[in-house]
């Protein structure tokens, strides 16, 4: 059962624990991302077929350093190359993620 997290302040407030509240995959997957286990993260992207997990796997290879592929999630996802900053797209990513959970 997902933990009802209802807004990205919440969703940040958990970084600090040491495991993760009942996520969605993706969610799941950025909260690895903000903690630090790329792997981890990258691992639940990847196996998330939509237009949402190929943001969050675009994201992933924009905090890998690798544009060229992060680009090529990007296209998949229907979604420009962002300009801002990771953190910046972290919170819209999870923000649209919150979104959609809510529904």
């Amino acid at each position: 059962m997902q933990t009802m997290i209802a807004n990205v302040d919440e969703l940040r407030a958990t970084l600090r624990d040491a495991n993760p509240p009942e996520l969605s995959p993706l969610l799941r997957a950025l909260w690895l991302a903000a903690r630090g286990d790329w792997d981890g993260a990258h691992a639940i992207a990847q196996d998330v077929d939509t237009r949402d997990g190929a943001w969050v796997h675009a994201y992933l290879h924009r905090v890998e350093g690798d544009a060229g592929n992060a680009a090529y999630w990007y296209r998949r996802a229907g979604r420009p190359v962002p300009t801002s900053d990771l953190a910046g797209e972290w919170t819209t990513l999870a923000e649209s993620l919150l979104t959609a959970s809510s529904r």
